[in-house]
């Protein structure tokens, strides 16, 4: 129990953890009441800025619709239970499902709040290893999947995404990325805005690519309109410029890159007046840009949702990376290079090399989806409900996600969620997926758990480490007991399970592991002396603080006197910043051929589809849609928050108003909009910051619905955007969705 003295008038720091960017927080508390929230100025690396959503925190942690209790079934309606009663109910619901059917018949989704949670990041793999199923869904392929795949076929690492050094940089290209709304994404920079800003008051330049003029567009140097999904052909384009030109100076890595006379020849044919009628850029800013880049002291390359998220995903990421490798800005200063997380433990003298990357080491049932990274497609989830036979999904653990809002053809998901036999959630709220559950198991708020941002920080431009403490005394289970009795579950330990067996064990494997390695920090180490020194912390701070302490900066558990602990890192509660990005190649490469690998083969074998997809697109005329992201929206639960959603309707079509003349429509006017798999009603907002031919609709919405428990999302429930999105295609190599440049029919209603 907290004391009298540390419930009254305090300010806890902390980091907010509703996006990428990790801005600190410092939070006022008076008695058991947050009554603000505000930037940490004190934090060295987002310095006292904080977007509007940070600000709404306290409205999260106080919200009456947040669940605190645990919800069960019971003759049909959900109704509060206790925590025993909860894990009762699990055990008697899905384990003889799985017992009858196989580990196959569940399927783990898993959303992306899980990276903002510290206990989510150490306990969700060993989670799925207890399920023991293949099925993992995630946000990944609903988002940049792409970048995984090309990271994994060009330098043998997915996880290691190339990050505009944006702090450095004097030239940057940005594509299909919106980061004065949505703060960066697959790169962790607070202030992103003011980053931007940054590189012109030093004399550099930024120029967006988009098919709409964003809140980023209008403060860049210069915008270009691109018709979506068209990028690959762009960036190729650019491509045969520079080698057309001589101007391919890939510098001191040189030596290590295989396939540039590969990557000219698939590139030849898309010469900048050759994509002109498909692109919609003209082939002399194609031919500026192309020299802008081969010119700048620095520059870097760097696309977004808008790149990953459509019918070449892949080959965009790939044509990327591959910019940044011909004009010698990979892993440079001022380029693009890759984050050294504090908790990583990097050899930086490595001999280049490794297994290299491949894919499809299992598939779906129905569609043969091949995994990728572990997971499989999200579109490929509903019909693996629907349809009978051996290995039918029968149950689903679903944590923090609601993929009947955020994955494609939610209609159909929507209705595949509701045949499930057995549905666990861990959420906090009672959404438009959970009200499908037979158990809900509610995470704490924000501020009830210890926070550190393992993964986040594994993208940052920056080597930074912040750790905050509990904030308040918790509701309920602290999360990382939630997964452990899941996991003892799941293993047949009962549902009274002792989750400290599942955190002991998970210690000591991990213990176990690092001793065993040769070049681990505490390679051939006592595991008692280890585990004695992790006494005293709560099972989430042993494994953080292990990982510290084995990590490049870690003191090896007083080996390096002077390295990082988490007990060091506790005494600087506004976070510690170690410095920028630094050269990590040739070393990181983990090919097989020890190369980074400009034309990987199984990327040059998709590349005839990409040659395809640009005869089909240059006879297109249809209309195209295209999502949005909005400063004060952040998925679908941030729409119950008041602060939010206060104000003019967000979910509107935006169209430009020739597209609007055309079909009949004035301001605010109720259109219809269909696609193959549905159509919805939505009010138009007729605007030019669109491109002909484009529409846009935001993602998130569509509350209201029976079942649910979110009353100020309800009074303003917005419209789906992926009843419009289409899972029957998918970018191959990766099997991500395509959430942008989606066919549609466009049409005025008779409402007004």
């Amino acid at each position: 129990m907290m004391s009298e003295e540390s419930r009254s008038n305090r300010t806890a720091y902390r980091t907010c953890p509703l996006c990428e960017a990790t801005c600190g927080i410092a939070v006022q508390i008076e008695g058991d009441r947050v009554v603000r929230v505000r930037g940490d100025a004190d934090d060295p690396f987002s310095r006292g800025f904080i977007c509007p959503k940070g600000s709404t925190l306290a409205e999260l942690h106080h919200d009456p619709d947040r669940l605190r209790e645990p919800l069960v079934r019971r003759n049909g309606q959900l109704e509060k239970a206790t925590w025993d009663e909860a894990f009762e109910a699990i055990e008697a619901g899905l384990l003889p499902i799985l017992e009858e059917h196989g580990r196959t018949s569940l399927a783990v989704v898993v959303g992306n709040p899980t990276t903002h949670h510290l206990a989510a990041s150490l306990y969700i793999r060993p989670l799925l290893m207890a399920a023991g199923t293949p099925n993992l869904y995630s946000a990944s392929t609903a988002d940049q999947m792409p970048a995984h795949v090309a990271a994994g076929y060009l330098w043998g690492e997915p996880g290691a995404f190339p990050i505009p050094d944006i702090d450095r940089t004097d030239y940057l290209l940005m594509l299909g990325a919106n980061p004065v709304a949505s703060n960066g994404s697959t790169v962790t920079a607070p202030d992103f805005p003011g980053r931007l800003k940054a590189i012109q008051a030093r004399g550099g330049r930024f120029v967006v690519v988009d098919p709409r003029k964003t809140e980023t567009a209008l403060r860049a140097d210069e915008h270009l309109f691109i018709r979506p999904g068209t990028d690959v052909y762009w960036l190729a384009s650019l491509a045969s410029v520079l080698f057309e030109e001589d101007r391919v100076a890939i510098g001191r890595l040189e030596p290590a890159v295989a396939g540039v006379e590969e990557l000219r020849t698939l590139v030849a044919p898309f010469t900048p007046e050759a994509v002109a009628p498909v692109c919609g850029i003209d082939a002399e800013s194609t031919r500026r840009i192309a020299l802008d880049l081969a010119n700048a002291n620095a520059a870097a390359v760097y696309g977004r949702l808008g790149t990953h998220t459509v019918e070449f995903g892949t080959a965009t990421a790939w044509l990327i990376s591959a910019l940044n490798v011909l004009t010698g800005n990979f892993d440079r200063e001022g380029g693009v290079m890759t984050a050294s997380p504090v908790t990583s433990p990097i050899a930086f003298d490595r001999k280049p090399g490794g297994p290299g990357f491949q894919t499809g080491r299992w598939k779906s049932r129905v569609s043969q989806h091949s995994e990728v990274t572990g997971e499989l497609p999200v579109v490929g989830l509903a019909e693996e409900i629907e349809t009978p036979g051996t290995g039918q999904i029968r149950a689903a653990l679903t944590v923090a996600a609601n993929p009947v809002r955020s994955y494609p053809n939610s209609d159909r998901l929507d209705r595949a969620f509701e045949t499930l036999e057995f549905h666990v959630a861990v959420d906090i709220y009672l959404n438009e997926t959970t009200r499908h559950a037979d158990v809900i198991l509610p995470g704490p708020s924000p501020f009830e758990g210890e926070q550190y941002d393992l993964l986040l920080y594994a993208n940052a431009v920056r080597s930074v480490a912040k750790f905050s403490p509990v904030a308040f005394e918790r509701e309920g289970l602290a999360e990382e007991d939630i997964f452990a009795r899941l996991m003892g579950l799941l293993q047949g330990m009962g549902a009274q399970a002792d989750p400290k067996l599942i955190h002991d064990m998970l210690l000591g494997s991990m213990v176990d592991s690092l001793i065993a390695k040769p070049k681990s920090a505490i390679a051939g180490r006592d595991r008692t002396e280890i585990l004695a020194a992790l006494e005293g912390h709560s099972p989430v701070e042993k494994l953080l603080d292990l990982q510290l302490r084995t990590g490049w900066k870690g003191d090896a558990f007083g080996t390096l006197p002077e390295g990082l602990s988490l007990a060091k890192l506790a005494a600087h509660p506004h976070g510690m910043d170690f410095g920028p990005m630094v050269e990590r190649f040739p070393a990181r490469l983990k090919t097989q051929s020890g190369m980074l690998e400009l034309a990987p083969e199984p990327l040059v074998e998709d590349w005839a589809r990409v040659v395809s997809g640009f005869e089909r697109a240059r006879d297109s005329k249809q209309m195209l849609l295209i999502g949005r992201r909005h400063v004060r929206s952040n998925n679908s639960w941030s729409h119950n928050i008041p602060s939010l959603v206060k104000g003019r309707p967000r979910c509107t079509l935006l169209i430009h108003p020739d597209d609007a003349a055309r079909i009949g429509l004035v301001d605010a006017s109720v259109c219809i909009v269909k696609s193959r798999t549905g159509e919805l009603r939505v009010a138009a907002e007729i605007s030019d910051s669109m491109m002909p031919g484009v529409v846009s609709l935001p993602h998130g919405w569509g509350h209201g619905v029976p079942g649910t428990q979110m009353k100020v999302a309800a009074a303003h429930p917005g419209v789906a955007s992926n009843v419009l999105t289409d899972d029957s295609v998918f970018d191959v190599p990766s099997g991500n969705a395509i959430l942008n440049g989606i066919a549609v029919e466009i049409s005025a209603s008779e409402d007004r």
